[in-house]
């Protein structure tokens, strides 16, 4: 039997997603730019797919901007804050840069964590580099950002803070919408950014809910195609560009549109949001089911993470005493698909699990295990069956 249990990693396409994709490339290979009758049907098109993925987001598409993936939406949303603050806080020109390193002490304060996926974390590393201060948050026990511990790192200078919606190794859930109030309880101006990369179509919010200034989300993690991601701004929130090179999206982010992705991805929001309570329903029984397997049949095993907020379709569980790597190759060997952490890591230690402080048996043993709509309760029995079998058999080998 092959199991795919990485749909934290990336989601098979729904059909209809494909299908779309291909009526566009087919019909619509306009330029949604050109102004004659092809450019005009790929426009009306690629709005099609804004206000799909905006009516998803509970938002008005005209504040939602595609881009190559999530990634760039997370970088675009932290540089671009940056360039902009230090145009207004230096009164300098479009047309001229400045160096971070001059931007006052008094605005250069920026709030994340320990826990964001390296697509927040390396352009914050980098903003630091360049004399920015940043304070990195610690999660509990249960892997959460606490609001009193956001609460207590935000300062008046605070100018820029990001913590993601849903945790990528764990699937906890951080209370986003209560950091977002206590900025707004105590006046400040800060810009708050959330990565929802793991939470569209996965656990119910919306724009309002959130309260952020600007969020990031994602078309390969809600089985829509890869290379196309969105970014949301919030009315009367500025951002410098990240991508140069013409007047796309507004005349804030250059480059062609990407239609048939864009297409493909606005159809998977839309029948995602409209599932959401069914699927939500599906795979929580799901994980309910392989965790009770996962102790009847493997008392050794360890599960990560805890508390009420947590994304349904993560499981993080570790084998102490084993390494993941042994785990996964054995797995893989009979056809079922996990990872240890994020796909990005490539067999880095967990960066999440270390600031959890957990033991480093249980680390090096962890697996992420993540389910998808299209997961069944065979491929649970049999991946836990398979598990069962490895965690016998390498026990013997050592």
């Amino acid at each position: 039997m092959n199991v795919y249990f990485d749909n934290a990693a990336s989601t098979k396409v729904r059909d209809e997603a494909i299908e779309a994709m291909v009526c566009v490339m087919e019909d619509g290979f306009g330029n949604p730019s050109s102004l004659h009758s092809y450019g005009r049907f790929a426009r009306d098109k690629l709005e099609e797919a804004r206000g799909n993925l905006a009516d998803a987001l509970g938002a008005k598409s005209e504040y939602v901007y595609f881009t190559s993936g999530g990634t760039e939406a997370n970088n675009w949303a932290i540089f671009g804050v940056a360039e902009l603050l230090m145009r207004k806080r230096k009164g300098i020109s479009k047309g001229n840069k400045l160096p971070l390193g001059t931007v006052p002490p008094s605005d250069r304060h920026i709030i994340t964590s320990a826990i964001e996926h390296s697509a927040v974390l390396d352009p914050i590393k980098k903003l630091e580099r360049s004399g920015f201060e940043v304070t990195y948050l610690m999660p509990d026990s249960s892997g959460h950002i606490t609001p009193g511990t956001f609460s207590a790192a935000l300062r008046d200078d605070t100018v820029f803070a990001s913590i993601m919606l849903v945790n990528n190794e764990t699937g906890t859930v951080n209370p986003v919408g209560e950091f977002s109030n206590e900025i707004k309880r105590r006046g400040l101006g800060t810009v708050f950014h959330t990565d929802a990369i793991q939470g569209l179509n996965k656990i119910p919010f919306t724009i309002k809910s959130l309260g952020a200034d600007l969020i990031t989300v994602s078309s390969h993690k809600i089985h829509g195609p890869k290379g196309v991601g969105a970014l949301y701004i919030k009315d009367g929130v500025k951002l410098a560009p990240l991508v140069l090179g013409g007047n796309h999206e507004k005349g804030i982010r250059g480059g062609t549109e990407a239609l048939p992705a864009a297409v493909g991805f606005g159809v998977a929001a839309k029948l995602g949001h409209m599932e959401l309570e069914e699927i939500a329903r599906h795979v929580r029984g799901l994980r309910e089911y392989v965790s009770d397997l996962l102790m009847a049949e493997i008392p050794d095993v360890v599960f990560i993470g805890g508390g009420d907020d947590y994304s349904p379709f993560i499981l993080s569980i570790s084998l102490p005493g084993h390494k993941s790597e042994v785990l996964m190759s054995f797995l893989d060997g009979e056809g079922i698909c996990v990872s240890r952490s994020a796909a990005c890591k490539k067999g880095a230690r967990s960066r999440t699990l270390e600031a959890m402080q957990l033991k480093n048996d249980v680390i090096d043993g962890a697996l992420r295990v993540s389910f998808s709509r299209y997961s069944t309760k065979e491929e649970a029995e049999y991946f836990v069956k398979v598990l069962k079998r490895a965690s016998e058999t390498l026990y013997k080998a050592l």
